[in-house]
């Protein structure tokens, strides 16, 4: 395989709606202006992360988008990357989209997904030959029907995927969408049996993993993070199992190396919105793997990368250079 990283799943449109704060049930709440469509999911935040950190990064995306006004503006802003392959991208049946409820109130963001073609993504739709890169990145576990499915051999159809890039020469790298319910513990481990590289944030490894990470209170307890990451690397994780939150980066290593870095300091009023910065510091990561960087140096780029990222409302808009996001590392360090 040449060099390059694939980026295989989820393509989805987010439609962003700033509110005044989120609702309870049966409440009203305000929508503060304008709605804002934009790319999203793993394949688009990850791959145009990416092409901005380096326009000379070969990168080629696998999926499915919508034969329908949100399947172009998927084509169109994908397409505007020379680096971005996009002959494996197929059109078909109705996109996903997204509903974001973007919190003025405290930044969180709340998610209303509507899954169309994305249900149907599955290894008919990968051709082996015609991957061009040596890190295969998938996912959204949890968010994509067809491969969370059963298998009767590999436990999923995820897994049997997975395998299946090794055995293709290519290194594996997953993601998992963060979500309520007790289907963690039977979608993600057969998964992790053939994946080198798990990056995830500390609510999904909690559940993974069963290590609390943080609490009813949203206590965060990094002290247990070592441990969740070991157990991760136990269910079959070969290189980096590597845990995001937003109080820094956590991960380990291929020989066990434990590293901790933690988020920048970023001042009153920077952040004006939170959609993507985990796919931001997936991207940096991933771009340190695939540059051979060591782990603490990956997740220096991730932490800069999501940084950058939450300076704009959408998911990819803040993410520049690497030169630019890496000197977010001395302008906003605590």
């Amino acid at each position: 395989m040449g060099k390059g990283i694939i980026l295989a799943g989820n393509m989805i449109v987010d439609i962003t709606y700033p509110i005044e704060r989120y609702p309870g049930e049966s409440e009203l709440t305000t929508i503060l202006g304008e709605t804002e469509r934009s790319t999203g999911g793993l394949v688009c935040n990850v791959i145009t992360d990416l092409a901005k950190l380096d326009g000379s990064l070969p990168l080629q995306a696998v999926g499915l988008i919508g034969d329908d006004p949100e399947g172009d503006l998927v084509e169109k802003e994908l397409g505007k990357w020379k680096n971005i392959d996009l002959s494996q991208v197929v059109r078909t049946g109705k996109s996903s989209v997204t509903i974001v409820m973007s919190s003025k109130e405290n930044k969180k963001r709340t998610f209303f997904q509507y899954r169309g073609n994305n249900a149907s993504f599955d290894e008919s739709y990968i051709h082996w030959e015609c991957m061009k890169g040596d890190i295969f990145h998938v996912g959204y576990l949890l968010l994509l029907d067809a491969l969370d499915a059963e298998d009767e051999v590999y436990g999923t159809k995820m897994a049997r995927l997975l395998k299946h890039a090794q055995e293709h020469g290519l290194k594996t790298s997953i993601d998992v969408v963060t979500e309520t319910g007790n289907r963690f513990s039977k979608v993600v481990p057969p998964a992790l049996r053939f994946t080198d590289y798990c990056v995830i944030n500390e609510s999904e490894a909690q559940e993974i993993t069963g290590v609390l990470l943080r609490d009813e209170e949203d206590r965060l307890y990094p002290e247990h993070m070592k441990e969740a990451l070991v157990r991760m690397k136990e269910m079959g994780v070969a290189l980096w199992a590597v845990i995001h939150c937003p109080e820094g980066g956590f991960g380990l290593d291929e020989e066990e190396n434990y590293v901790e870095v933690p988020s920048l300091r970023l001042p009153k009023g920077y952040i004006k919105g939170s959609v993507g910065a985990g796919d931001a510091f997936c991207a940096g990561v991933l771009y340190g793997a695939e540059m051979n960087y060591e782990l603490r140096d990956a997740v220096r780029l991730g932490i800069c990368t999501a940084a950058a990222s939450l300076s704009e409302v959408n998911a990819v808009d803040g993410v520049g250079t690497i030169k630019e996001v890496m000197k977010l590392e001395m302008d906003l360090s605590g």
